[in-house]
């Protein structure tokens, strides 16, 4: 998989003993004071290696002090319809979790503005991205089995793929590690990529394979989804869909609608209310499931 460790970060446990970050990624979108995190810089862990460029973890820690032992954590991914986008686009929802205890991670993946990649490398970085977490557990603080995965629109989709899609692997990745998240939070995700769905012309010919709404089975892991009544990508109707065939198989599934908002209605520098009230959520899912404390109130 070509993995290397990043600068002062050669020993993993140095991410969380304030070891200097490697680069500081950039922030995208306006600040919006009222609803704004106290920003700080991730640590950056290279986690596999590319054709055109080193793939990051950008990885927000808990204070090891206030939360210690192995912490439960969340790998995140960006959307941006596989063509662009960058991690920093979930700084604010990672730095969220990490003063709520969780290990909390944004990643890097290929795109085809970027590498010249189709949504199929996107998905197997995806996959190297959560074994890389799972194998590097111990050394970063985190409970191999509680790690869950996010992501917005086609960040959202890679993130459902994890616990429902198989045989896209990297060649190189250690296959016996799973990739399978405890649980996942998805914002206005791209979960349906068949006939009439999201980039189906871009996946035709392996579209069965790669949508998540056509792969769900049992074991498919607690998930929240987050969707814009008046989204144009992603109608209501995939969300309820999707949250069927989850609790058809036995699973868990909680669909959250926000009346008249559009797609990518949650970000900060998008709507302070809307990113509020999506956190709150994130919140109140993730202490249902034991991997942060219930909120106040």
């Amino acid at each position: 998989m070509g993995l290397r460790h990043a600068g002062c970060l050669g020993l993993l446990a140095a991410a969380l003993s304030g070891c200097a970050p490697m680069a500081q990624a950039q922030a995208t979108g306006e600040s919006t004071p009222a609803a704004a995190p106290q920003e700080r810089a991730p640590a950056l862990l290279a986690y596999k290696t590319v054709p055109k460029r080193q793939l990051f973890l950008h990885v927000f820690s808990p204070d090891p002090a206030v939360f210690p032992g192995a912490r439960p954590a969340i790998l995140f991914f960006h959307g941006g319809g596989w063509v662009e986008g960058d991690a920093a686009r979930f700084y604010d929802q990672a730095q969220h979790l990490a003063d709520k205890g969780m290990v909390a991670v944004s990643a890097d993946y290929r795109i085809a503005g970027r590498d010249g990649s189709d949504p199929r490398a996107a998905l197997a970085d995806a996959f190297s991205a959560m074994r890389y977490l799972r194998a590097h557990a111990a050394a970063l603080l985190i409970d191999p089995a509680r790690i869950a995965a996010g992501g917005g629109s086609a960040g959202g989709q890679l993130a459902a793929a994890l616990a429902t899609v198989a045989d896209m692997d990297d060649p190189g990745d250690d296959a016996r590690t799973s990739v399978r998240p405890a649980a996942l939070v998805l914002f206005n995700p791209v979960i349906d990529n068949g006939p009439g769905g999201y980039g189906y012309e871009r996946v035709a010919a392996y579209w069965k394979d790669f949508s998540p709404l056509h792969n769900i089975g049992p074991g498919h892991p607690p998930t929240l989804i987050m969707l814009g009544t008046k989204d144009a990508l992603v109608p209501v109707a995939t969300g309820q869909t999707y949250c069927d065939k989850v609790r058809a198989v036995g699973g868990a599934c909680r669909l959250e609608l926000y009346e008249g908002q559009p797609h990518a209605f949650f970000a900060r520098n998008v709507s302070p209310r809307y990113y509020r009230e999506t956190l709150a959520a994130m919140d109140d899912f993730l202490a249902a499931l034991g991997f942060i404390a219930a909120p106040d109130g």
